[in-house]
């Protein structure tokens, strides 16, 4: 098993940490707001797939409403801006996450993977992916589809995977700068 490089933790809690103490107004704010929007607590909790194939509690503003289970106006912009994932920066300094790292699936898809695409589970899964920034707008695209379950295990799920590989064998300072600068200038808040 690759061992998890001590620059990439370092990175990760130094950017959680402060990013926490930073942004701790606008996370109270956005829970304030999830929670009148969609119910108490505005927080939403779902078993991922982790490092080494662990399932842990991934966290997000939540964006459903608990009652209605129908996306909210404010929910809406909070998954388009992607504000919906800054309760992960807890997900990081719980060591649970990274900051740069593979999207985390849902149980039945990294725990599934087979041969040389298991290595991907050996990184602890990101925030912020190569994989996440090209499909960002992956709700979108499986809308699109006569079957969108098919069309994300058959199209998706596998480019996604081969990107994820791909990151693994180029681990590197460098790589996950490039990845950072990257979604700062794809994603628009």
């Amino acid at each position: 098993m690759k061992k998890y490089p001590f620059w990439k933790m370092l990175m990760d809690y130094s950017i959680a940490g402060i990013s926490v103490v930073i942004f701790s107004p606008i996370l109270f704010i956005l829970f304030a707001v999830a929670s009148y929007d969609t119910g108490f607590p505005g927080i939403f909790v779902q078993k991922r797939i982790g490092r080494n194939a662990i399932p842990f509690n991934i966290y997000k503003f939540r964006t459903i409403h608990s009652i209605t289970l129908q996306k909210s106006g404010i929910g809406a912009w909070l998954r388009k801006s992607k504000l919906d994932e800054l309760p992960q920066l807890f997900n990081i300094l719980k060591g649970d996450m990274s900051l740069i790292g593979p999207r985390p699936d849902i149980p039945g898809y990294y725990d599934q993977l087979k041969g040389e695409d298991r290595l991907v589970l050996q990184l602890k899964p990101g925030v912020i992916s190569e994989a996440g920034i090209k499909y960002r707008n992956e709700d979108q695209l499986l809308q699109q589809h006569p079957n969108p379950i098919q069309f994300n295990d058959e199209e998706l799920f596998p480019d996604k995977v081969k990107m994820n590989l791909q990151y693994y064998y180029q681990l590197s300072f460098k790589t996950d700068i490039s990845v950072l600068l990257k979604a700062f200038s794809v994603f628009k808040f």
